[in-house]
């Protein structure tokens, strides 16, 4: 079925809800996108777009020009930012999305369900509990820093992420201008949901109990952790094995992210509408994804509703359907998002020290 809402929070790898789509002779584009912005929509399912009209491709002028950008920016009062895996991997998080996103040959967007978990509530957790030991690992890098710098400098700023890993909160984004939307991995939250509403914020623990030691080891460099090997065999983790609920002492303590099947929390998809709504935003900026893909192509369309929004992209390449989508006034810059922002929201943050 197709979703006739296209201003739509988005689809991620770990992330919420997926319904059946028809085929046509001529496909459309495909994008998983999850609660409407503007009409409320509660669930996530498939929505499509037909393909890009044959129009050739110009790029706007100036549109990877450094000054232009420099000029816009201190230009410009209410900024949105929506940041991407991208972000992450410029601190060298393993994403799952390339090479068909699979971990112990087993598709990642497989294990992220409330069914699978149900199924098998240690191997999700042994997932989950590599992906906690992996953040924990890494370091916030100089563009988690910049943002939150930029926030520090600018309070009509507010950060949108779908990274679950914690870096931005660890570079000390302030919290105010800081909304994670699929959750983090070191939030931890009921599996009764939503009969109970027990979370806890900020568990670091590693590993998060003894059961699930295995994703915690580490190996020199040039071996393959047996966790990660799929020839590996891993003793089965029975659910008696991992913490129980502390208030309704019968569900199982479970990730605090967002899994498919589940909606994005609502009291925050309110308070990101009642800020767009709020005022005319100037910028966006669209930070290890792209323009085109959700959350940040619905954003990108609400912001434009309002007046002459700038949608300014940080990624790895400048792909064919965001050529096509740029107007004048925008930009894109290709390469690390680590090394660009620093450089790029320099006028307003200053040399940055990390």
């Amino acid at each position: 079925m197709k979703c006739r809402t296209l201003n739509t929070l988005p689809h991620r790898i770990f992330g919420q809800i997926s319904c059946h789509f028809t085929s046509f002779v001529q496909p459309p584009a495909v994008h998983i996108s999850s609660k409407a912005i503007r009409h409320n929509i509660q669930t996530r399912c498939l929505s499509t777009s037909w393909p890009w009209s044959s129009k050739s491709m110009v790029l706007p002028k100036g549109y990877n020009s450094i000054p232009a950008f420099h000029k816009k920016l201190l230009e410009s009062k209410r900024i949105l930012a929506v940041c991407g895996a991208g972000l992450s991997a410029a601190s060298g998080l393993p994403t799952f999305r390339g090479a068909g996103g699979l971990w112990r040959n087993h598709n990642a967007t497989d294990l992220a369900t409330p069914d699978a978990f149900e199924d098998d509530p240690g191997f999700v957790w042994l997932f989950y509990a590599y992906r906690r030991h992996m953040a924990l690992t890494v370091k916030p890098n100089p563009g988690h820093y910049a943002l939150a710098a930029l926030a520090e400098k600018n309070p009509d700023f507010l950060c949108l992420s779908q990274n679950v890993d914690n870096l931005h909160v660890r570079a000390k984004h302030p919290p105010s201008q800081l909304r994670l939307l699929h959750g983090s991995l070191f939030d931890i939250k009921c599996s009764n949901t939503p009969k109970c509403e027990y979370i806890e914020r900020n568990n670091t623990a590693d590993p998060f109990c003894p059961a699930l030691s295995a994703a915690s080891e580490d190996v020199e460099p040039g071996q393959t952790l047996p966790l990660l090997d799929p020839k590996h065999e891993l003793a089965h983790i029975p659910a008696s094995e991992l913490p129980k609920c502390p208030e309704c002492k019968t569900g199982i303590q479970r990730p605090g992210v967002v899994w498919f099947y589940e909606p994005l929390d609502k009291d925050m998809l309110d308070e990101i509408e009642a800020w767009i709504n709020e005022d005319v935003v100037d910028m966006v900026l669209v930070v290890g994804t792209s323009s085109v893909v959700h959350p940040a192509a619905g954003y990108a369309e609400r912001t434009r509703t309002k007046g002459k929004t700038s949608i300014v992209t940080v990624n790895m390449e400048l792909d064919t359907q965001s050529k096509r989508k740029m107007r004048e006034g925008d930009f894109f810059f290709i390469g690390d998002a680590a090394v660009l922002l620093p450089q790029l929201l320099e006028p307003v943050i200053g040399k940055l020290e990390v």
